[in-house]
């Protein structure tokens, strides 16, 4: 029995960040700045500090400026929002994203719709949901545009393919499902309440799962030769050869091991879709400073 094709997310996003470099360059030279990301960070939640200094690290090292606001957990909405209309008012960021999830007193939403649509790096706000709705060119949030990017270098044309997503999440499921109607897919937004899931499932040439919930997608539930991506990050216990706990793994919504045997392409987690997220959001800073700056922006391949 073949194995299925293993989709390269690292290998794919270091090209990609590559391409942003040489972009990045070239834009200073034309614009006279460099561009810029805005990270705003309110509390001390490991996981998004650790996001936060990634975001941070690799902005610089694709020749962008990087400006990153630390704010206590304690911060209020009315200090949160200022924060983001000073940014929105300063010609040197481009993009400023607020790393989720905000502390609980927090409305995420509100503050989400204060960012500008034009720096809306994380394609988050109403405008930025509505033009890609509309099919108008605009900012896109990072995860779908990068598993959209896996896909045609996997499949190339997408026209007429059958694919399903599961899970309907503002972050991925539902603007994955915009991205490939706008390819010429037939979609099938599946989701907690779908009766006989697996069944809706197996008839797709792709499945994209983003629902959190370990190894949920069986072998059983492909159809031959189908593409998946696994947008999962899950973290399970994984106690060591004594028994030791403590340490932990990730893994994906898709059972992996069972999935390879009848896939005929797939995304690991880790190294598959994860590596695109950041690097999906430098092109998005990098597209946004070019329309930002009024100058056009040379390199298709973004």
């Amino acid at each position: 029995m073949s194995q299925a094709r293993v989709i390269d997310g690292k290998a794919f996003a270091a090209a990609l960040r590559e391409r942003v470099g040489v972009a990045a360059a070239a834009f200073e030279i034309r614009a006279g700045r460099k561009a810029g990301l805005a990270v705003v960070l309110v509390g001390d939640d490991p996981a998004s500090q650790v996001y936060v200094r990634n975001k941070g690290k690799q902005t610089v090292e694709a020749g962008m400026a990087s400006f990153e606001h630390k704010l206590p957990a304690d911060t209020t909405q009315v200090d949160l929002i200022a924060l983001v209309e000073r940014l929105n008012a300063d010609p040197a960021v481009d993009g400023i994203l607020v790393q989720l999830p905000l502390p609980g007193h927090l409305d995420e939403q509100a503050v989400v719709e204060r960012i500008s649509p034009g720096k809306d790096v994380d394609g988050l706000t109403p405008t930025s949901t509505g033009r890609l709705a509309l099919g108008l060119p605009g900012l896109v949030p990072c995860t779908p545009l990068g598993c959209l990017m896996l896909l045609k270098d996997q499949l190339g044309d997408l026209s007429g393919k059958d694919a399903v997503v599961i899970g309907r999440s503002i972050l991925v499921g539902k603007p994955m499902a915009q991205l490939l109607l706008a390819e010429s897919c037939t979609v099938t937004i599946a989701h907690s309440r779908t009766q006989n899931l697996p069944d809706v499932v197996r008839r797709a040439d792709i499945v994209v799962a983003a629902v959190g919930r370990p190894e949920m997608v069986k072998a059983d539930w492909l159809k031959p030769g189908a593409t998946v991506i696994d947008v999962g990050i899950n973290r399970v216990p994984a106690p060591d050869a004594n028994g030791s706990e403590g340490k932990t793994r990730l893994i994906g919504d898709v059972d992996y091991a069972g999935a390879s045997a009848v896939a005929g392409a797939i995304t690991p987690v880790p190294g598959g879709v994860g590596p695109m997220t950041i690097a999906v959001l430098l092109r998005n800073t990098l597209v946004a400073a070019h329309r930002n700056a009024g100058v056009a922006l040379e390199d298709d391949a973004l």
